[in-house]
């Protein structure tokens, strides 16, 4: 039995998200956002080394050897599913195992909207989900597979670095291939997939303009899209795919994201009311006749008023969605107060007076 699992099943016996293993530290857990010490002395970089090298295979061990971070899934009986990234720094080498949950969550068991399933009922377009490192986006995408898996007859086809949550095909057939084991890279993932019969093509990142550029391509000849990027707003959004085409093809860009793009969903990761775990907050664009014609005018800042009318269709700001969170008595008020842009209709909410701004009371 490698020994790293020891520290692994503790982390997931505590509810843990994460294991941070560091040089000159204990391993940490990442508990309810906050990370946290485990009762254990401080890893040498030899002993981490020792630790990594058990659940590596020999195609692992040449690429980490040859200078470059690995990603990488480690699945034991013991502990579960482990979505692994192994880093070299200053002191030695590093790795974040992120816990793997042992089913799929359902949409529902997410708590997530109504619009979020209503946009899974679109055949052709583009879907993205999109949120900072750690909010929650593979969960989130994991739920919109299997409700496609549960729901329609379908090939899906997943992208992903790594593979995290295991698919079982049920009415459709789910094809999930790994960048660096089954396909050399997204953009090269997405050229074959399209010559595989696709209904439904999942893209774990849209991380550069050839990527971008071959999801609009399967898109536009009518096949349903789904897409993450590490943004956090909807504006952020497009401004981030328009900006990542060179210029000369900006403006097709705008026109694709017009024409095809169904919805961004935009999430944060928040301390629910008990403090015990966090619930997913979302802002969510639909596309409408409105939206498209900000798009094509390029004013995409005018979006978040589109999306405060819009409720009757599903959409909500990240700020009208803390707020009803908060009001439900789901989430924490003080973390809710730190995630909010406008933080002044969260103050009243607050219990923690040092979080709001000082007045300066001093007599000059």
């Amino acid at each position: 039995m490698p020994r790293i699992n020891a520290f692994l099943k503790l982390g997931r016996d505590q509810g843990g998200s994460d294991i941070h293993l560091a040089v000159g530290t204990p391993p940490l857990i990442r508990l309810h956002g906050d990370l946290t010490p485990i009762k254990y002395r401080s890893l040498t970089a030899k002993e981490i080394e020792e630790l990594i090298d058990e659940i590596l295979d020999p195609v692992q061990k040449k690429i980490f050897a040859s200078g470059h971070d690995l990603d990488f899934s480690y699945d034991d009986p013991e502990t579960g599913r482990f979505r692994v990234n192994l880093f070299r720094k200053v002191n030695g080498i590093g790795a974040c195992l992120r816990a793997i949950a042992p089913s799929i969550p359902s949409l529902h068991d997410l708590g997530l909207p109504p619009a979020v399933e209503k946009l899974l009922h679109s055949n052709q377009g583009m879907i993205l989900v999109t949120g900072a490192t750690g909010t929650g986006k593979s969960t989130t995408l994991a739920s919109m597979i299997d409700w496609l898996n549960t729901n329609r007859r379908y090939n899906i086809i997943t992208l992903e670095d790594p593979i995290e949550y295991v698919h079982k095909s049920n009415k459709s057939l789910v094809i999930q291939r790994s960048v660096g084991i089954h396909v050399d890279s997204f953009a090269a993932g997405l050229r074959d997939a399209l010559r595989e019969d696709p209904d439904v093509i999942l893209v774990g990142e849209l991380r550069d303009p050839e990527t971008i550029t071959m999801a609009m391509t399967a898109a536009e000849t009518g096949h349903l899209v789904l897409g993450t990027l590490h943004t956090t707003s909807a504006v952020k959004t497009l401004d981030r795919i328009i900006d990542a085409m060179p210029t000369e093809q900006k403006s097709l860009a705008a026109t694709f994201l017009a024409q095809h793009l169904k919805g961004v969903i935009s999430q944060k990761l928040v301390r629910t009311s008990d403090g015990r775990n966090r619930k997913a907050i979302l802002e969510i664009m639909i596309n409408n006749s409105a939206i498209a014609s900000l798009i094509l005018n390029g004013k995409v800042f005018q979006i978040p008023s589109s999306l405060q009318t819009g409720r009757e269709q599903g959409m909500q700001l990240m700020d009208q969605a803390l707020l009803e969170a908060l009001q439900n008595k789901e989430i924490d008020p003080d973390d809710a107060y730190l995630h909010a842009t406008d933080k002044k209709q969260f103050q009243r909410y607050v219990s923690n007076p040092d979080l709001l701004p000082q007045i300066n009371l001093a007599i000059t």
